[in-house]
């Protein structure tokens, strides 16, 4: 018997939020989008308990209290949704978070900037 490789997460969540180096970021806010994705080794799925895999719905939790606090830099954001991710959830061995900013505040038009970080235990 093998060793599977069982993906949980988030694709697309929307976020009001007001991150941002400039201070006009951090008072008019922009909309961001949020993907995360868990990787844990499972042997079996045979309990059918919420304990056993990770929870998304905690996920949820953690992303939404991390974009409520206004930071000036997406890696620090990123940084600390990853972070809590790993030390609530010890058996996860891949994470990626990724975050966009929707048509930051650019000389042109853009649809949005990214940040994405990938953590391997």
């Amino acid at each position: 018997m093998g060793i599977i490789q069982q993906k949980v997460g988030l694709h697309g969540v929307r976020f009001f939020s007001y991150h941002g180096f400039y201070p006009v970021e951090q008072i008019l806010g922009s909309e961001f989008i949020l993907d995360i994705e868990t990787e844990v080794e499972v042997l079996t799925h045979e309990k059918d308990e919420l304990n056993i895999t990770v929870n998304y719905e905690r996920l949820f939790d953690i992303a939404t209290s991390e974009m409520k606090i206004p930071r000036k830099l997406l890696e620090t954001v990123a940084h600390s949704i990853l972070g809590r991710i790993r030390h609530e959830f010890l058996a996860v061995k891949h994470i990626r978070v990724c975050i966009r900013k929707m048509h930051p505040p650019l000389s042109g038009e853009v649809e949005s900037s990214v940040v994405e970080l990938k953590f391997n235990r």
